[in-house]
């Protein structure tokens, strides 16, 4: 017997926060936009799960709870200019598309960009910016962003992406080696430079430069 869609969003909803998900926007963002819309094959019926599953290309979507703590440590107001690197499935852009002004959100999977480009068209969302790139070195034409947020795990924070993050601006990122537990991080630039704050422990996928084939 199927679950009730209502029960299945309490139960979702309960999951985020007894993770120590507090924040009522992240909380009706979470609400809002269906992750089952982003889920696809085998995995649909876990869609609701607070795990990470497997997306094309080798890559994975996280799990909710992980996207909703980095999306509140990003602390999006409605006037932000929010650079996303690593779309993914495009469902972190989801979310950050009903608390910020504008994403922009690059990809180095062109077939990851275009279905989630074509995912945020079904949903309305109108103020995503979908590009194929190299996410690593930001998107200088558009800095300085507001907050930048990235969905893949880099040694250190990227320069450039550091380098185009507005003073008083948020990254949140996870950072250590790909083969073994991360730190998730924030980053807040302020007048004299960079104030980092360790998290919590996570695991990403590695963030890899160059453009990939597929």
């Amino acid at each position: 017997m199927s679950e009730d869609p209502a029960e299945r969003k309490m139960r979702f909803l309960y999951a985020l926060r007894s993770k120590g998900v507090t924040d009522g926007r992240v909380l009706t963002a979470m609400e809002t936009v269906d992750r089952g819309a982003f889920v696809t094959g085998i995995f649909a019926e876990r869609a609701y799960d607070d795990m990470p599953l497997p997306i094309a290309c080798g890559q994975t979507i996280s799990q909710p709870s992980v996207v909703a703590l980095m999306t509140q440590a990003l602390a999006v107001t409605p006037r932000d200019k929010v650079l996303e690197v690593g779309t993914g499935s495009g469902y972190q852009a989801a979310i950050l598309a009903q608390l910020a002004r504008r994403v922009y959100t690059i990809d180095r999977h062109r077939r990851l960009v275009r279905e989630a480009e074509k995912l945020f068209h079904q949903m309305g969302l109108a103020n995503i910016t979908t590009l194929v790139g190299d996410g690593s070195y930001g998107l200088p034409d558009q800095a300085p962003f507001d907050r930048i947020i990235v969905t893949a795990a880099a040694e250190d924070p990227p320069g450039p992406l550091l380098a185009q993050l507005r003073i008083g601006g948020i990254m949140v990122l996870p950072v250590g080696q790909s083969d073994t537990v991360q730190s998730l991080i924030k980053v807040t630039r302020t007048p004299q430079g960079y104030d980092y704050d360790e998290l919590r422990p996570v695991r990403f996928v590695p963030l890899v430069e160059g453009l990939a084939t597929d």
